[in-house]
């Protein structure tokens, strides 16, 4: 009797540990995880003036590719980590707007390596001209999704300390919110293949529709919403007093959408830039 109680117990236990081993596969990708939002990029009509946008919210140009006969590329610091890509057009046939979001990631290839155990065609990561390592895919819509590793000796990592900005009206980009032809398709990918976590769904003013945070504990997030809804993607940067906040922007000269949950400015390609509260409720 004690050993068959015995082995029921083993069991048991067993199958309480096969249990546990199945939701943690099931589960964010990599111990690893994702860092945080490590950049956004958009292509715009005329970098200078974006890049001056972005000056009289306080933010400074880390670097810059300018090569002869190519378009300017302006890298624009949010913090040591973040930073706004400014891709200038070859040609007028070129579309302006988001170009694609791209996530830092302690371990890439822990990252990719498990992307492509789920399912996912993920190259290869490369070093990039900047000297970090990265690789990208694309979500059901076609849009493009990059990854990062940032290495010692990069541009990025060296400039760390510098250009923080004294004047900067936020120093942390929280959350992205990009248009889908298909939010729900577009949500049960990022959660399914890349881990992401739904947290909640808005509506109305400052919204982000379908809202997914980061695997990791970076607690930044990604707003997914139908094109029919949103037209342009908008960026939102985390503030402690969207009031102050208000008050500050209309110094510098802005005109302020304001409600209660957030202020937004408008960049000079129709991106909607807004300034949240981070420490707001959780849903």
């Amino acid at each position: 009797m004690r050993i068959e109680a015995h082995c029921a117990y083993t069991r048991i236990a067993l199958m309480a540990f096969a249990g546990i081993c199945a939701c943690a596969t099931a589960g964010s990708p990599s111990a690893q995880g994702l860092a945080g939002i490590a950049h956004v990029a958009f292509r715009v009509t005329d970098v200078e003036r974006s890049r001056s946008f972005y000056g009289s919210l306080g933010f400074v140009q880390a670097f810059e590719f300018a090569d002869p006969g190519k378009p300017l590329v302006s890298y624009i610091k949010i913090n040591d980590r973040q930073f706004i890509e400014l891709y200038g057009r070859s040609d007028e046939s070129q579309p302006i707007g988001l170009m694609h979001v791209c996530y830092e990631a302690a371990n890439i290839e822990a990252v990719r390596r498990e992307y492509v155990a789920r399912g996912i065609v993920a190259p290869e990561s490369r070093k990039a001209r900047a000297g970090n390592l990265l690789f990208s895919i694309n979500d059901p819509g076609g849009q493009m999704i990059e990854f990062t590793q940032y290495l010692p000796g990069s541009l990025h990592y060296n400039d760390r300390g510098k250009h923080g900005g004294e004047r900067r009206i936020s120093d942390r980009l929280l959350r992205v919110i990009v248009p889908a032809n298909d939010a729900a398709v577009a949500t049960n990918f990022y959660v399914e293949k890349l881990g992401f976590q739904e947290v909640g769904r808005e509506s109305g003013a400052c919204a982000a529709g379908h809202v997914l945070r980061l695997p990791g504990e970076s607690g930044e997030e990604l707003g997914i919403d139908n094109a029919t809804v949103v037209a342009n993607p908008r960026v939102a940067f985390a503030v402690s007093d969207v009031a102050r906040t208000t008050k500050d922007l209309r110094n510098r000269g802005f005109r302020v959408n304001l409600n209660a949950r957030c202020a937004g400015v408008m960049d000079p390609d129709g991106t909607l830039i807004e300034f949240m509260r981070a420490d707001r409720e959780e849903r």
